[in-house]
């Protein structure tokens, strides 16, 4: 599977659609960083206490979201339904 790629960061998951957990150096720095991120906006969001934070904090998830998956789908193995092993 991932063996053969030495540039894969994120393996497609066994069962379903998607990628699992990093299996590089580089691709848990990317996975923690996001969610330290995430961290960082809710730690944000808490800190100011108004409702009105809350929709700049939903673009930011999208944002950061969207940022992780262009990521994943570079570096990471082709994603189709898969279903064991073939």
């Amino acid at each position: 599977m991932y063996e053969k790629n030495k540039d894969i960061w994120f393996p497609a998951k066994k069962y379903g659609v998607g990628w699992g957990l990093p299996i590089t150096w580089q691709g848990w720095t990317v996975f923690l960083g996001y969610i330290a991120l995430l961290l960082v906006g809710v730690v944000v969001l808490i800190a100011f206490k108004t409702p009105v934070l809350l929709v700049p904090f939903v673009i930011y998830v999208l944002f950061l979201s969207g940022l992780l998956f262009f990521i994943c789908y570079k570096k990471g193995e082709q994603i189709d339904f898969r279903w064991g092993n073939k």
